[in-house]
C-alpha cells in the first residue's frame, strides 16, 4: 500500500471518525509481513496465542506447513483445540527459559493482559485470578528436524524468558520473529532492551526493525535506536530477521 493510499485511507476514516490504533496498525503489519514471507510449506509459531487470530492467517497463507501454537489459561486452550483440531498443535504451557510449575495471572476482564508476572494494566480494577500454569522451553518442545520459518510472541513482558528458551531454534533456523517488547511489561521481568539487542545480534546473529521499516526495506535499528524506542515509549512491536 502507498503512502498516498495509507493517507487517503486515514483521511477517510478520520472523517467517519474511525480511529486506527497503535494496535490495528501493528496488527497490519505484521499481516503483511506474513503475507510476504510466508510461503505454502511454511512452519510458524504463536507464542501467546490467546483467540488465534494468528493462527487464521498461518492457515491462509502458509496452509501446508506445520504451526504450533501456545496458550496457558485453560478456557482459551480448549477453544483453540476445538477451532482448529488436528490443524495445529496446540499446547497448554506458558513458555519461558526452564521447566517448572508456577502462578499465572488471568486477568478475568482483560484476558490479554494475562500473564506470569503482574504488570501494568490498562483496565480499571484488572480482576485477577491466579491459576497454576507449566512453563516449558520452546527448544524442547519443536522437533529439530522441522525448520521453523516464523514466531510471533506476545506474552506481556516475559518475551526474553520465551527467546532464551528459543535460543537452539533461532540460532539454528533464523526465523522472522514478531515480538513485543515495551515498558508497563518487560520491565517488570527486569529486562533491558540492551539484553534483547544483543541476544539477537551476538548470540543469533540477526537484526532488530521496526515492523514498517522492515516492509519497506529500510535499514535495521540500531542498539541506541532500539532503546530509544523502548524508554520513550515510542513503539512496542518489532521484528527480528536475519
Amino acid at each position: 500500500m502507498t503512502s498516498t493510499v495509507k493517507n487517503l485511507a486515514r483521511g477517510i476514516l478520520n472523517a467517519l471518525h474511525i480511529r486506527i490504533t497503535k494496535n490495528q496498525e501493528y496488527d497490519f503489519q505484521a499481516y503483511r509481513i506474513m503475507q510476504s514471507h510466508l510461503q505454502s510449506g511454511s512452519n510458524a509459531i504463536d507464542v501467546g496465542c490467546h483467540k488465534g487470530e494468528f493462527l487464521d492467517h498461518f492457515m491462509k497463507f502458509a496452509p501446508a506447513g506445520t504451526h504450533f501454537a501456545f496458550e496457558p489459561i485453560p478456557q482459551y486452550y480448549k477453544n483453540l483445540q476445538e477451532k482448529y483440531g488436528d490443524n495445529i498443535k496446540i499446547f497448554p504451557y506458558a513458555l519461558s527459559n526452564t521447566k517448572t510449575t508456577t502462578k499465572f495471572n488471568y486477568v478475568k476482564n482483560a484476558p490479554a493482559y494475562s500473564g506470569l508476572k503482574k504488570r501494568q494494566y490498562a483496565v480499571q480494577a484488572p480482576d485477577i485470578e491466579e491459576i497454576e500454569v507449566q512453563t516449558e522451553m520452546l527448544d524442547n518442545l519443536i522437533p529439530d528436524d522441522i525448520p521453523v520459518h516464523f514466531i510471533k510472541i506476545d506474552v506481556e513482558g516475559a518475551e526474553f524468558l520465551v527467546l532464551q528458551g528459543s535460543a537452539h531454534i533461532l540460532k539454528k533456523n533464523r526465523p522472522l520473529v514478531i515480538f513485543e517488547f515495551g515498558l508497563g511489561a518487560s520491565d517488570f521481568y527486569k529486562v533491558q532492551p540492551e539484553d534483547v539487542f544483543s541476544f539477537f545480534s551476538s548470540s543469533c546473529n540477526m537484526k532488530i526493525s521496526l515492523m514498517k521499516d522492515f516492509l519497506h526495506g529500510k535499514d535495521p535499528l540500531t542498539p541506541e535506536g532500539f532503546s530509544s524506542h523502548y524508554f520513550n515509549r515510542t513503539e512496542y512491536y518489532f521484528v527480528a530477521h536475519p
